[in-house]
């Protein structure tokens, strides 16, 4: 991505959602530059932040498994 589009993305995202406010941010530019770089890094390779994210399932489970078999 070109930098102006990273700068306007980093911008749009520092600004806080009402939970974000109350909580507050030291550096809310910051601290959006670094969620959307974890996000790009999704994006850009799901299958090895996959293995990483303490959030994932390590086997999740494949699209006939998610299927109702009542239906």
């Amino acid at each position: 991505m070109d930098e102006p589009r990273d700068e306007e993305r980093v911008e749009a995202r520092a600004e806080q959602l009402p939970e974000e406010e109350r909580v507050g941010a030291a550096d809310p530019e910051a601290q959006a530059a670094a969620i959307l770089e974890e996000s790009d890094e999704r994006v850009d390779d799901p299958e090895g932040t996959r293995r990483e994210s303490t959030q994932t399932l390590d086997d999740p489970p494949s699209q006939a498994d998610l299927v109702d078999p009542s239906s």
